[in-house]
């Protein structure tokens, strides 16, 4: 018999409540999307698009990929849940072992969330409660930065720097503090990469610990590029010198790789990238390509060995998730990494870069384009605000322009950020660019 409250064809109803999103907008123009392969995803009336965001910076290895398919049909059949209280399965060690492999050295144990903002809120919960068990229990300040987003969550919300995501939601955590954000637009604007100068924006980190006494900071909490905020790439040795500082101070390093994990920099981490090895670091996204939602914190064998030898008897974390390592959710972890391996996408915005590169800061110079940001497969391009009109009016157009032209881009205010997946090529890439230059010569 049908169910009365389904939703008609030519109707979206008004039951779903949108994450980020208008909701009001989006029924008087509602996107919906029918399928997915490779690049592109398949619109409701029928036409294909370019996905230049990877779903939203996670499906790395392009959508709809066959083994990673089968392996999660394979395990529902076969073990459709159970949980890891006290218990687990062969599949969570298996992945365990292949993701930490692929981790800079001494990143030897995983605990697995089910997102990114949970994997934040759990690195914040190990950086306090590792202060503790070592005996400084007064450290339990956090620093994160300005424009790094760390998820939701009320931890992750208040390290984050993005004004417009916390106004609605305090208080936040106290005590909490913020670097600035290591980019000065007077001398770095339209960036080929990481700045050559800028280093010495990690100083800051000194000064906060002026005010903030270092014996009761625990941790802090940064991307290495700063992604959704709009990728602003570190200036060159910016993320040595915040190392050195943590060092210097008993201060925990967390790196929130959610976006640049998984060969988003040509490398398996960015932390690899820059030369830069974190206590914690929070994964997300690219971890089982977007098919399955599932987070983990890699930490350090410093960090995991002082729960293990300091705490009670008992439990020595408590804290985790009914879905906790989940058996579909490792079964497209490892399907999802031998994808990556067998394909070298890890190595594959390094080799883009030049044609990725090239091919953005065409866009300098355009009308109503005031900076282009490119590192990795990564790009972000600010867009002048429309005089009189609401905020990121202009930047809505823009999108709005190369979504009939057969591309999805994703507009943050007036600002358009770029993830594709890592399997994008050339000719597409010149299809994304192409779209962006006559939306910016198009709309007003």
């Amino acid at each position: 018999m049908p169910d009365d409250r389904m939703v008609p064809a030519n109707d979206v109803g008004d039951a779903f409540w949108l994450p980020f999103t208008s909701v009001r907008q989006f029924r008087e123009a509602p996107l919906l999307i029918e399928a997915a392969e490779g690049m592109h995803y398949t619109l409701a009336d029928g036409r294909r698009v370019l996905d230049a965001m990877a779903g939203l910076w996670c499906v790395n290895a392009g959508h709809a990929r066959p083994p990673i398919v089968e392996a999660i049909r394979t395990a529902a059949g076969t073990l459709d849940f159970v949980s890891s209280f006290r218990m687990s399965h062969k599949g969570a060690f298996a992945f365990t072992e292949a993701l930490t492999a692929l981790a800079p050295d001494g990143l030897d144990h995983a605990f697995f969330t089910n997102s990114g903002s949970e994997a934040v809120d759990t690195a914040i919960k190990m950086a306090r409660a590792y202060q503790r068990l070592i005996g400084q229990g007064s450290r339990t300040k956090l620093i994160g930065r300005a424009k790094g987003y760390h998820g939701m969550g009320f931890g992750g919300l208040s390290v984050s720097g993005i004004g417009r995501h916390r106004r609605d939601f305090g208080p936040l955590l106290p005590e909490t503090a913020h670097l600035p954000l290591p980019y000065d637009p007077a001398r770095m604007r339209f960036p080929h990469g990481c700045p050559a100068e800028g280093a010495e924006m990690a100083d800051a980190l000194e000064f906060l610990l002026t005010v903030h006494d270092p014996a009761t900071v625990a941790a802090v909490v940064i991307e290495p590029v700063t992604g959704s905020g709009g990728v602003y790439p570190p200036p060159q040795g910016y993320l040595t010198r915040i190392r050195e500082i943590c060092d210097r101070h008993g201060i925990l390093l967390v790196f929130d790789e959610v976006i640049t994990g998984f060969g988003r920099m040509g490398t398996p981490f960015a932390a690899q990238w820059a030369g830069v090895t974190p206590d914690l670091m929070t994964l997300a996204k690219g971890i089982t390509n977007g098919a399955v939602p599932m987070g983990a914190v890699l930490a350090h064998a410093r960090v995991f060995d002082v729960f293990m030898s300091k705490s009670a008897e008992g439990i020595e974390f408590n804290h985790g998730y009914t879905y906790s390592a989940h058996p579909l959710a490792c079964a497209a972890g490892l399907a999802t990494l031998e994808v990556y391996r067998a394909e070298g996408l890890f190595a594959r915005a390094g080799a883009l870069w030049p044609s990725w590169n090239a091919a953005a800061h065409a866009l300098d110079g355009a009308r109503n384009v005031t900076d282009v940001r490119t590192i990795g497969l990564l790009c972000a391009i600010d867009v002048a605000p429309r005089p009189g009109a609401a905020a990121g009016s202009r930047g809505a157009d823009v999108a709005a322009a190369c979504l009939e032209a057969g591309v999805l881009v994703r507009a943050s205010g007036d600002m358009i950020v770029l993830s594709p997946p890592l399997i994008i090529a050339d000719d597409e890439i010149r299809t994304l660019f192409s779209a962006l230059a006559h939306a910016f010569d198009t709309v007003p």
